[in-house]
């Protein structure tokens, strides 16, 4: 029960958000230093970008193992439903 909210996705989420962590200190440092605005704007969009990738991964991961958990086995007509809900979530 212990690793019950441990997913193998997780080393590769905590990987991205470490790079956005850095990303957010680089660009702490840039503003101290007065870099251009536009600079300043293209390392903050990096940044939002690899929070809402680590995101998109954990929501998507959770998606994918614990609603199976959840739901048990199902009759194939509602399988096919819960697939097509998992692939549509994707776009999220």
């Amino acid at each position: 029960m212990a690793n019950e909210y441990k997913h193998q996705s997780h080393p590769e989420i905590v990987k991205r958000l470490k790079r956005a962590n850095g990303h957010l200190q680089s660009v702490i440092n840039m503003i101290e230093e007065e870099k251009p605005c536009l600079e300043l704007a293209q390392q903050l969009h990096a940044v939002e970008r690899a929070i809402q990738q680590a995101k998109r991964v954990l929501v998507q991961d959770h998606i994918e193992h614990c609603l199976d958990d959840a739901i048990g086995a199902l009759e194939p007509e509602q399988q096919r439903r819960v697939d097509e809900f998992k692939a549509i979530a994707r776009y999220l």
